[in-house]
């Protein structure tokens, strides 16, 4: 019997976007608590381009389907998997990584354990831009940085995917979010909720950080890969806590005596170490609130499946302002 096939954007070998191929993959067997999903919608992350180049060293089987998101409808079930009928739509973060295969397909197959049902009235292309992303906030915000009502957030990088989100769930979660982006960014971070947006590229920026805050800062989350710590440290709080989840490659001077004479944690974090249970939390709170409306995300660019190299290469050359959606 011919073993059925799907159509993916799959690689053979790690390396450059030309190593990327649209064709033909086996559908792989359905275990007892897997779930086979029809994809709608996924999006690029920037730990996508890792995977595939290998940056980020991880299983990748091959021939390995490339992507992390996927939203989607039920096809058919495992025996062990109760409950969940074919037509449910679903949503997962968390493939493509540790030798899952990934998103970008026409068939995916799920376990259940990584899997999660899409609230009613959320379509796939307003979840899609936002699973990664807000998943990511919400680890960083609540494990990692135990950000408290009422504390002061910085964010640098606030007008990209994860910034975006980091403002959202911050601010909902009751602190004051100053964040730092471009000049064009600016109004877009205010409407998320951030109180203070300074420009980036001025001339005054830390100055502009200490009348933002001149009690101090309690988190501060920099997506901008600078992490400048001579400038950051002296405005922290006694026991601030550094996220740090971008910039793989910087090399930064650190200041040792101005971190444990405060108590500053420098906290490294990748979603893509999150434990099953961590994301099932995780999307307990974004399944909140994309029901509730109370998330949102900019689309720059949405591709076809067949065009995922061309998904890629907008992702590597920063010129997209917003989240790259693919569809089938």
């Amino acid at each position: 019997m011919q073993r059925r096939t799907t159509k993916a954007a799959f690689i053979r070998e790690r390396g450059g976007v030309d190593r990327i191929q649209i064709g033909p993959v086996p559908v792989p067997d359905l275990g007892p608590t897997d779930v086979l999903v029809r994809m709608e919608a996924s999006a690029v992350d920037h730990v996508d381009l890792f995977v595939r180049s290998g940056a980020y060293d991880t299983p990748t089987p091959f021939p390995f389907v490339l992507g992390r998101d996927l939203v989607g409808i039920v096809d058919a079930v495992g025996f062990g998997v109760p409950g969940l009928a074919p037509g449910t739509r679903v949503w997962t973060s968390s493939l493509g990584h540790g030798g899952r295969q990934g998103a970008l397909s026409e068939l995916v197959v799920v376990g259940i354990d990584r899997l999660y049902r899409l609230p009613d009235g959320v379509s796939a292309l307003d979840a899609a831009p936002l699973l990664h992303t807000a998943s990511t906030a919400h680890l960083g915000l609540s494990r990692h940085a135990r950000l408290q009502p009422g504390e002061v957030l910085f964010v640098a990088g606030g007008g990209g995917g994860v910034g975006s989100a980091v403002i959202q769930l911050a601010a909902h979660r009751g602190a004051t979010v100053i964040a730092s982006a471009s000049a064009r960014d600016a109004d877009w971070c205010l409407s998320l909720g951030a109180r203070v947006v300074i420009d980036y590229a001025a001339d005054d920026v830390d100055e502009q950080i200490a009348r933002a805050a001149p009690d101090g800062i309690d988190v501060w989350w920099d997506n901008s890969g600078r992490h400048d710590f001579s400038a950051l440290l002296p405005r922290m709080r006694q026991g601030g806590r550094v996220i740090l989840m971008a910039g793989m490659t910087a090399r930064p001077v650190l200041p040792i005596g101005a971190v444990y004479t405060r108590d500053i944690s420098l906290l490294g974090f990748a979603i893509s170490n999150a434990s099953v249970t961590d994301l099932a939390d995780s999307a307990r709170v974004v399944n909140s609130l994309l029901a509730a409306g109370r998330l949102r995300a900019r689309v720059g660019a949405t591709f076809h499946l067949d065009e995922t190299a061309a998904a890629h290469r907008a992702m590597e050359s920063g010129d997209v302002t917003g989240r790259i959606v693919i569809v089938p």
